[in-house]
């Protein structure tokens, strides 16, 4: 049995070791997905920005957003568990000349009783820290969305878009932007790529499990967590049908999914590279997957995650 506590230990270990935030702030300039994935949130903000004066940004990381939002007059609760992603937040805001536009504040999603209903017009929650909630993501999203005055928008792991990944350990490789990139994950993925591929041996049974549960980790992550090692979270993969209902039983209206990456994980990674590396094929490239990622018959399919925006009606 999972611990009632464990998902947010776990993610205090893990989002608090001292190199995260400096890793995590360089993602789009190393891996290709994450370009795609944080342009398609960035259009989708951008467009719903009329009437929002106040944000709330679960799970903010190194302020990829929170400093977007605030940029444009936002006023910004950067909300996170990890301090080092709240340092390196509030570092790049005090270089962007929007500290001032920002509240940082540590903390868990598990826990928002400290906010009113309807405190906040804008309620957002990007890369999947809601999956990493689990077993607690519904009471999550309900009090994200309690929160909400006006919008939502949160991006969630997808279960369709996972299920890839289990007969092909060596996805990630497909998306690495420089095989010069000194990151320490770049330099293990290219390392390990024959190795990851020799090793391969296709498991029915995990897939068929991980189809029915939807669960990453659990068991194995807590018992890596009590040995005294920093496992990934235990994360809840989402369908699009279920998500939607979810959300619907909360009162949000005129939701819309979609599943950023889609498109370009049908396209090999030299081929990926080389549209990167030009500037104008890059903003058109960038632009195609947003129009085919939204939908909504790919919205299961993202890379990663499954993106969801919705009204407070």
């Amino acid at each position: 049995m999972i611990p009632a506590d464990a998902s947010q230990r776990i993610s205090e270990r893990l989002w608090n070791q001292p190199d995260k935030g400096e890793l995590e702030s360089h993602r789009e300039e190393t891996f290709i997905d994450d370009i795609i994935q944080k342009s398609h949130i960035e259009r989708e903000l951008l467009a719903a920005l009329e009437g929002v004066e106040t944000v709330f940004d679960g799970g903010a990381g190194c302020g990829r957003f929170s400093i977007l939002l605030a940029k444009k007059g936002c006023r910004v609760t950067h909300f996170d568990i990890s301090q080092p992603m709240l340092d390196k937040a509030q570092k790049l805001a005090r270089a962007a000349g929007v500290e001032q536009n920002i509240t940082f504040v540590r903390g868990a999603l598990e826990d928002l009783s400290a906010y009113p209903d309807r405190a906040f017009d804008l309620v957002i929650s990007f890369d999947t820290p809601i999956s990493y909630t689990y077993p607690h993501q519904e009471t999550v999203i309900g009090e994200l969305v309690r929160i909400a005055r006006k919008k939502v928008m949160f991006s969630v792991s997808s279960r369709l878009g996972y299920l890839p990944y289990l007969a092909n350990p060596i996805q990630k490789n497909q998306f690495i932007l420089s095989p010069d990139c000194p990151d320490p994950w770049v330099r293990q993925l290219i390392a390990d790529r024959q190795k990851a591929i020799d090793s391969f041996v296709l498991n029915k049974e995990t897939i068929e499990d991980f189809m029915k549960s939807g669960v990453i980790g659990g068991s194995s992550e807590i018992s890596e967590y009590e040995r005294g090692g920093t496992p990934w979270c235990i994360t809840y993969t989402f369908l699009p049908d279920e998500l939607k209902a979810l959300l619907e039983k909360q009162g949000v209206q005129n939701i819309h999914m979609a599943g950023p990456g889609a498109y370009a994980r049908t396209i090999p990674g030299e081929i990926l590279v080389k549209i990167m590396n030009d500037s104008q094929s890059r903003k058109d490239f960038l632009e195609i997957c947003h129009r085919y990622d939204s939908n909504i018959y790919v919205c299961g399919m993202g890379k990663d995650n499954l993106f969801v925006k919705g009204d407070i009606v």
